[in-house]
């Protein structure tokens, strides 16, 4: 049922696992108080990181240099909440071969809470139908943290499609350029849900707006849910950024999430800030010329703030730009 979903997966992301660049930078003694309490934090960091491997080494079998890679990450004391999360998955199906793999991918799962965190998730799918067969295959196979919220979406997703829906599905994307599903699934479990005419209608939409088909892949590849998007909600935000903001098409498809941004709350009153410097010389840094797509729309609200307003002398200028942002007078 699943082997459309999972074609092309390499096996070698089951068993992936990453090498932390550790930088070890000479310590100075300012003073003896000092230099005896760096050197109980280090005996104590040495102490976490050589339990934890040891019980990696001991219970998973991991080998001793991947237990230490872990270790770099996450590292504990004693076996206790270690022990609970192994218990957990154990008791519901994983063998230590999975169980191994998963703690290579997410090890921060060792020290997560066994029963408020881990425990209900598995709880709730299993009383909504799921079998032991179908969590290790949506966690193991499928490279799911079985903590997230999107591990559960994942599972009802596969568990509310039929082989024969996911087969239709998976071929209509094919058919589409998108080869790797696989990838689209993790980041978006729903978009298996979009029906043949949502998904043409969204081609229809983003085609003719000006976008190339291949630009419109990559935008799908990179943001899947952006095929639930309604063409008069992505027709108005890409004509504001492309045609009165004059940032070229290129631009959207390089950060297709701003599609996904409220239009009058957030992209309206940071492009009008935008446009209110641009009028009265005040981007001289960039040539007075319009500042990159991601910083003005991507950035966190404080970021956006501390690069376009607030650092203006002007009190005057910084409460009209204020005003502008907060204000509900998009143009």
């Amino acid at each position: 049922m699943y082997s459309l979903i999972l074609h092309g997966r390499k096996l070698v992301e089951l068993h992936k696992w990453r090498h932390l660049r550790v930088s070890v930078q000479k310590a100075y003694p300012l003073s003896s108080y000092f230099s005896s309490a760096a050197d109980v934090s280090l005996r104590d960091g040495l102490k976490g990181n050589n339990f934890t491997v040891s019980y990696l080494f001991d219970s998973l079998g991991l080998p001793r240099k991947l237990a230490e890679s872990i270790s770099r990450k996450v590292s504990f004391e004693d076996k206790a909440n270690p022990e609970s999360v192994l218990n957990l998955l154990r008791s519901h199906g994983f063998t230590d071969s999975q169980i191994s793999n998963i703690v290579t991918d997410y090890p921060q799962l060792l020290i997560a809470d066994a029963e408020k965190s881990l425990g209900p998730k598995l709880q709730f799918l299993l009383s909504r139908g799921a079998s032991s067969s179908e969590l290790t295959l949506i966690v193991v196979e499928m490279g799911f943290d079985p903590t997230t919220t999107k591990f559960v979406k994942a599972l009802n997703v596969v568990q509310g499609l039929s082989h024969k829906t996911i087969e239709e599905k998976v071929n209509i994307c094919k058919r589409l350029g998108f080869f790797d599903v696989w990838t689209m699934f993790k980041k978006h479990p729903s978009f298996l849900y979009f029906s043949e005419k949502k998904i043409f209608n969204s081609v229809e939409t983003f085609l003719g707006l000006g976008f190339s088909r291949d630009e419109f892949t990559k935008i799908v590849k990179k943001q899947p849910i952006c095929l639930s998007y309604s063409a008069e909600s992505v027709k108005k935000k890409t004509e504001f950024l492309v045609k009165k903001m004059n940032w070229p098409l290129k631009a959207v498809v390089l950060n297709p999430s701003i599609l996904g941004y409220s239009l009058e709350k957030r992209i309206v009153p940071r492009c009008n800030i935008i446009k209110t410097l641009m009028s009265k010389g005040l981007l001289e840094d960039r040539g007075g010329q319009l500042p990159p797509m991601r910083p003005v729309l991507m950035s966190t609200d404080q970021d956006f703030l501390n690069l376009y307003v607030r650092k203006h002398v002007d009190n005057e200028l910084v409460a009209e730009l204020m005003y502008i942002f907060t204000g509900d007078h998009a143009s």
